[in-house]
Order: C-alpha cells, then sequence, then structure tokens
C-alpha cells in the first residue's frame, strides 16, 4: 500500500505514560521505525516535540483517551497536524494488545491515510465550550438543590409547593425566610404573598401549618445558601461567556446585520451573530444559542451536509440491516453536551403555540411516542441550525398547518371520509378570500 505521510508518527495515550511510535520513509522506499515511552509532565512533552521533529514528522495521530490526550494535543498543536481519533474506528488486531503494538498500529494507520480524524475545533472555542459546560452543570446542581429544599419542607408537613407553582418566587422565598426566622404562624406567613397567589390565602394557611423545628431549620439555612451562592456563580460564568464572545467578534462587529439581505459568502459569521440567528429557532433562547455554537462553531464547511453535523452530535437514526431485515434504529453515540441541549431546545419548542416544530412533534408523539418524538424534534433543530448558519439568514416559520398544507387533498380526502364513516353527507365549498 502507498504511503500518503514519509514522516508521522503515533501515540498511545494514558494518564503517565506516553508510548510514541516515528516512522519515516528512505529514498529506497526502505521503512524505519522507532519507538520511545514519555513521560505526561510539560518538560517531558516537549522532549517527545523535540524527539519528533528530529524524523522531521508533520503529522501525530493519538487516540481519545478520556481526557488524557488534551495536555498532548495543547503541546503539538503548533508544530505538527495532530489527528485525533475514535477508539473504536482504529481497533488493533485481536490477541496482540500492548502499548508498543497500539502506538505502531496508529503510526501504520496514519502512514498510509487510513484514519479520520475528529472535529477539534480552535482554542477560543475551546474555551468558549468549557464555559457553557460549566454553566450547564452548575444549572443542574442547583435544580438538585432545589429539589433537596422541597423534600425538606415536604418532611415538615410544609405542603407550600402544592399551593404555589414556584416556591423559589418572591413569595415563596419571603415564606420559606419567615420559617427560618422562626416565623410559624400560618395565618402571618400567608399573608406575605404576592400577586395572584394572594388568591389562595386559605389554602397557603393550611399547607404552612407543619412540624418545623431545628434540625429542618439547620437544612434549609444551608440550602438555600448553597442555592444564593450558585446563583451567583451562574451569573458570573454566564457574564464571562457574554465577554468571550465578545472579544471572538470584535474583528466581525461591523460586516453586516444578520436580519438584512444575506452577506456574501466570503463575509465570516461572528459567534454573536450567529447566536442572534439561532435565537429565531422556536424553542432556542439566547443560552441554548450559546451552547449550540460553543459545541458546533460557526464554520458549517467542516460538515459537508447536515446530515454529517446530525451524525456528529449522535441525533442521526441509526442504520443497522442484516439479512435483508432493519434491525434497531437507535441513534449513535455523539457530542453528548450538543445532543442534551437540543432534546431540552425540542421539548420547549413541543410547547409552543402555532409553530411547526410544536406541528411536527405532535404529529410523531402520537404515531412513534413522546421520547422519539423529542430526539425528532432535536434533530429538526440541528438540521434547521447547520442550514442558519450556513447559509446566514434567520429561522423561517413555516407555520402550524404546514403538513396539511403539503398534501392538501390528502387531508381533506381523509377527514372527509372519517365524516362520512360517522353518519353525515358532506358537502364541501371553498371559503371566500
Amino acid at each position: 500500500m502507498q504511503a500518503v505521510y514519509a514522516n508521522c508518527a503515533g501515540l498511545d495515550v494514558h494518564k503517565k505514560v506516553v508510548v510514541a511510535c516515528r516512522i519515516r520513509q528512505g529514498g529506497n522506499e526502505s521503512k524505519q521505525q522507532e519507538v520511545k515511552s514519555f513521560g505526561t509532565t510539560t518538560p517531558e512533552l516537549l522532549g517527545l516535540v523535540d524527539w519528533l521533529l528530529e524524523w522531521r514528522c508533520t503529522h501525530v495521530a493519538m487516540e481519545s483517551t478520556g481526557i488524557y490526550w488534551k495536555p498532548i494535543y495543547n503541546i503539538l498543536e503548533g508544530s505538527f497536524e495532530v489527528l485525533l481519533v475514535n477508539a473504536q474506528h482504529v481497533k488493533h488486531v485481536p490477541g496482540r494488545k500492548t502499548d508498543v503494538k497500539d502506538a505502531e498500529w496508529l503510526a501504520d494507520l496514519l502512514q498510509h491515510g487510513l484514519l479520520s480524524p475528529s472535529f477539534i475545533p480552535p482554542a477560543p472555542q475551546r474555551d468558549l465550550r468549557d464555559l457553557t459546560r460549566y454553566r450547564t452543570k452548575l444549572v443542574q446542581e442547583r435544580a438538585s438543590e432545589t429539589s433537596r429544599v422541597q423534600k425538606v419542607l415536604e418532611s415538615a408537613n410544609i405542603k407550600l409547593s402544592s399551593v404555589a407553582t414556584d416556591i423559589f418566587g418572591v413569595s415563596g422565598r419571603s415564606m420559606m425566610d419567615a420559617l427560618i426566622a422562626g416565623h410559624a404562624d400560618p395565618e402571618a406567613m400567608a399573608q406575605l404573598a404576592k400577586g395572584r397567589l394572594r388568591n389562595k390565602l386559605p389554602e397557603l394557611e393550611k399547607a404552612l401549618t407543619g412540624i418545623f423545628g431545628d434540625h429542618h431549620r439547620f437544612l434549609l439555612v444551608n440550602q438555600l445558601a448553597h442555592i444564593d451562592f450558585l446563583d451567583e456563580q451562574i451569573a458570573v460564568v454566564s457574564a464571562e461567556i457574554q465577554r468571550r464572545i465578545h472579544e471572538m467578534s470584535q474583528p466581525h462587529d461591523d460586516t453586516h446585520d444578520v436580519f438584512q439581505e444575506p452577506p456574501e459568502a466570503s463575509v465570516p459569521l461572528s459567534v454573536d451573530q450567529a447566536v442572534a440567528l439561532l435565537d429565531t429557532i422556536p424553542g432556542v433562547d439566547k443560552v441554548t444559542a450559546e451552547a449550540i455554537v460553543a459545541e458546533l462553531g460557526t464554520d458549517m464547511s467542516r460538515f459537508p451536509t447536515s446530515a454529517h453535523a446530525a451524525s456528529w452530535a449522535g441525533l442521526a437514526p441509526g442504520n443497522h440491516q442484516s439479512g435483508g431485515k432493519h434491525h434497531s434504529g437507535r441513534t449513535k453515540k455523539g457530542n453528548r453536551v450538543l445532543r442534551s441541549v437540543l432534546v431540552e431546545a425540542a421539548l420547549a419548542a413541543s410547547r409552543t403555540k402555532n409553530t411547526y416544530l410544536s406541528s411536527q412533534y405532535h404529529r410523531l408523539a402520537g404515531l412513534r411516542g413522546k421520547k422519539r418524538a423529542n430526539v425528532a424534534i432535536a434533530h429538526s433543530i440541528l438540521v434547521m441550525a447547520y442550514h442558519i448558519l450556513a447559509r446566514q439568514q434567520p429561522y423561517c416559520e413555516l407555520g402550524a398547518n404546514y403538513f396539511d398544507e403539503r398534501k392538501k387533498e390528502v387531508t381533506i380526502h381523509r377527514l372527509t371520509k372519517r365524516i362520512v364513516k360517522l353518519g353525515y353527507n358532506v358537502s364541501l365549498a371553498p371559503v371566500a378570500a
């Protein structure tokens, strides 16, 4: 097989050691290779760089092993063309599993151009991705803490959540502060209600009558303090995300207005413009748009089609056929963070009114179930995001009756047939414009 890269290397990455195999092609088509182990500290990795440069290696391949590939990628990024490959795609021959064999196998595959690299975004996008993922974890942790607060109230016979929709609103927080301060009079605490909650004063008095002791007070004080701390952290991280987006968008601030006519294809799309465009999709707010841009990026040329982007995100249907039969069509593994963000956006889109996504969800939920319908809507949102970023145009709403209008005669015939089966005569006349 013909060699594609004359000088290259393969790395078998572990937490404390990196086994490297470098290969170079001689003038008479003779191949030389050498294997050496290095530590994973920065000085030792710099020694790895020097060792690879001795043979003038141009390309380096390594498996995506947990997070242990990141320190090595940071050191090699500026000196070589680094290929991060999926471990499942480069499995070695069974029965030959050693670190040295793995490094040699990677180097051999790379030399002959048989490796497909994973998408690694540039450093600014990787930093933005870390921030959006961290904010998501903080929001999830806050949700867990609010569940613990509700658990403490229930154990103290306080049924506030049965009456108030949001116990962490202004009214609910005032009532919990009163409980902590020792004001256990249900009637006085019910008077702290604001707005429409005052219509439920009798129910509030019953719900606030409980057995609230020092043990519950201790737990509630610390849990509310933790929630306040998480709120502050979320605000700080969100402000940092906004600052990073502004910095990444600075060179393109005066390019064009994203809601006017589409720009020329040569004009790059800045991050803040991409966020503004994605925010036009039903179910996608600004926070969700920031997460999508951090994971997907703004340059869609790295994905040949929207189907490739969906497959990369783990939202493409599986394809398993054998013996003429189609087996499970479960979605493949992909970018789990982007997938979860899109599924949450799909759930929000399914609750919108008079939108194409809401109509699609209700159409599929009755046929395939709610969970599969949610995944299908997430796939649709990703396809929309791909084309919006590729064409640099805002979302265009098709309307809730899109599916009826697409096959209008079929819809009329189907509904007329159902009415006739119920024992009625049907005569149709078009409505005047």
